[in-house]
């Protein structure tokens, strides 16, 4: 046997030591490959879900357009947030755009209020004189024959006939005769003229003529405007009465309502702005001298005075003014303040949306919130808000309608739920249906939603004509209206209302009917307009619930109505037309509200 080489057996010692690593390491690779392919958790991602900014409903397995208003769909993105708080609604960037949500943070500040007035130009009372005739007799001339004109001081404007003074010249002539020897009686004589207001010049002038005068003139006291003529050509008049009424108008008096509700902001000394209608263009001012103590208990109303220089005549007595004070409340200085367009008001609740920003999204969360004064286009605060924080002051409806689609607490829903009103989109139980589907069942929605909102048409019209009945103070026309409104809602197909749509139109019905039935019964204004507050309560929540009329609608706030509790009710028009106290307290009110 041939020796072995040392060398060849070495070679062939590695040569299989290499080959046995290398396929060591060829087979485990292949298995764990092998492994992993039947591991899909690994390998595929989660699939992702596409919706619509405006339209949540939506949901579909790939990019593409929105089937109802044919926007880019978005991705669904986790919400993360609604593990920790489950009311919060989350909005993307461009779903805030789209819906022109814009923010605002809370701060505190001195309230300050536009306090609007309504008022009359009146005449200074202090310049006000009755012109009287000192000597008894008949009226022969008349110089001043009609209201309105404009005398002068020591102007002769009438001529009076008297016989007490022709014997009283008689009485003079004869002392005159023995003046030097009785001039006690000369002087009583001419005394006795003196009583009439006839000065020493014209006695002298009598006595110089040595005639008798029968007519007499009656000179003016004072300057200004002839308000009011007494007498004519012909009538007797006692000494010392009234024969014209004499008013200067150099300086005049605008007086001003102040409503209860109002009474807080106004103090003596506020500068007033104000305009007259029949002066165009132009603008007065002044400050208020004169706030009335005494509440007219007619009108609920005192007088706020302002004295106004008319050295150059624009102003007349009633003509109507429009003012506003720029009031400042003292006791609620540093008081919370946002905006009307922030807060979002059921006529029992008043809620806003703060926002909170997180890495995850923007989210807001609603929170009830109680209201001190108005400020005209902003609300104090009293509880509910801390200075510092974030709300939404547009776009609230939006961010609401959003929170009512995800059946999350909103305002008609405090504890959450889907509420479904007159804006329902179809929202289907299978969030993945088909996009045909859910577009068929939108489409089918709005039909019935459609119909339903034009059955309550006319159930506002009647409403609203009740109010112009109220607010005219007609009885008759606001029973025929009331009857007239109880038609029309019998006439409402219960039907067109769906799920819960209809229990809420059934609570409706009921209590308008239950309203309406007492008008036509009604023997006086009072009784009426306590139903009519009833009623309006039911209106305003119907429309926050279907928003049926076609037109803008004003929530509308009295003060002073239901014994100081306060009164709402809705109109077409934002200016104010009072229907709890009419013509009385016409423009007594607030528009608090406002439903597109």
């Amino acid at each position: 046997m041939k020796k072995i080489n040392k060398t060849t057996v070495i070679i062939a010692v590695s040569t299989l030591a290499v080959g046995l690593l290398l396929g060591w390491l060829l087979f485990s690779t292949s298995g764990q490959t092998s492994a992993d392919e039947h591991n899909h958790s690994v390998s595929d991602e989660s699939e992702t879900i596409w919706t619509c900014s405006m339209h949540p409903q939506i949901r579909q397995s790939e990019p593409g357009d929105c089937p109802i208003c044919g926007m880019d769909l978005i991705p669904l993105e986790d919400d993360q947030n609604s593990e920790l708080d489950p009311k919060a609604i989350i909005m993307s960037p461009t779903a805030m755009k789209l819906a022109n949500v814009s923010t605002a943070f809370v701060g505190k500040m001195n309230p300050v209020k536009q306090v609007r007035l309504n008022g009359k130009v009146q005449a200074d009372e202090r310049l006000a004189y009755s012109q009287s005739s000192h000597i008894p007799g008949r009226i022969e001339k008349l110089f001043v024959n009609f209201t309105g004109e404009f005398v002068n001081k020591g102007q002769n404007i009438a001529n009076i006939y008297s016989p007490d003074l022709v014997m009283a010249q008689e009485e003079l002539f004869e002392a005159q005769k023995i003046r030097e020897t009785q001039p006690q009686l000369f002087l009583a004589a001419k005394e006795k003229l003196k009583n009439w207001k006839l000065s020493d010049n014209r006695i002298d002038e009598i006595l110089k003529s040595g005639k008798i005068l029968e007519e007499f003139p009656i000179q003016a006291d004072v300057s200004g405007y002839v308000t009011k003529k007494t007498i004519n050509l012909g009538d007797y008049v006692r000494k010392g009465e009234t024969i014209y009424e004499i008013t200067n108008l150099t300086k005049v008096w605008v007086l001003f309502d102040i409503y209860e509700s109002d009474m807080p902001w106004i103090k003596k000394g506020d500068k007033v702005q104000f305009t007259i209608a029949s002066i165009p263009g132009k603008s007065f001012e002044g400050n208020i001298s004169y706030l009335d103590p005494i509440i007219d208990p007619k009108t609920r109303v005192a007088k706020a005075r302002v004295e106004y220089n008319n050295t150059n005549g624009n102003l007349m007595p009633e003509m109507f003014v429009s003012g506003v004070v720029e009031a400042k409340l003292k006791t609620s200085s540093n008081a919370l303040v946002v905006p009307k367009t922030a807060v979002m008001w059921t006529g029992k609740r008043s809620v806003v949306y703060i926002k909170t920003e997180t890495e995850n999204g923007v989210s807001f969360i609603m929170r009830e919130i109680t209201l001190g004064t108005t400020l005209g286009e902003s609300y104090i605060v009293e509880s509910g808000l801390q200075e510092g924080e974030e709300i939404a002051v547009s776009g609230t409806f939006s961010i609401d309608a959003a929170a009512q689609l995800a059946g999350k607490p909103s305002m008609m829903s405090p504890e959450g739920g889907a509420v479904i009103t007159g804006h329902d989109h179809g929202e289907t139980k299978d969030s993945k249906a088909p996009a045909t589907q859910q577009v068929e069942q939108v489409n089918e929605t709005k039909s019935i939603a459609q119909q339903a909102k034009n059955a309550l048409q006319p159930i506002y019209v009647q409403y609203l004509k009740l109010k112009d009945a109220l607010v005219a103070d007609n009885l008759e026309n606001a029973k025929k209206e009331a009857v007239s409104m109880q038609e029309n809602l019998a006439k409402v197909d219960m039907t067109l209302f769906k799920g819960e749509s209809h229990n809420k139109w059934m609570k409706f019905e009921k209590e308008l009917l239950s309203n309406l039935l007492h008008v036509p019964h009604s023997s006086n204004l009072e009784e009426v307009r306590e139903k009519f507050r009833h009623i309006s309560v039911t209106m305003i929540e119907m429309t926050n619930t279907f928003n049926p009329f076609n037109k803008t609608l004003y929530i509308q706030h009295c003060p002073m109505a239901n014994d100081n509790k306060g009164a709402d009710w809705l109109s077409s028009e934002k200016e104010i037309k009072n229907p709890y106290f009419g013509k009385s307290m016409l423009t007594c009110g607030d528009v608090t509200n406002e439903i597109k």
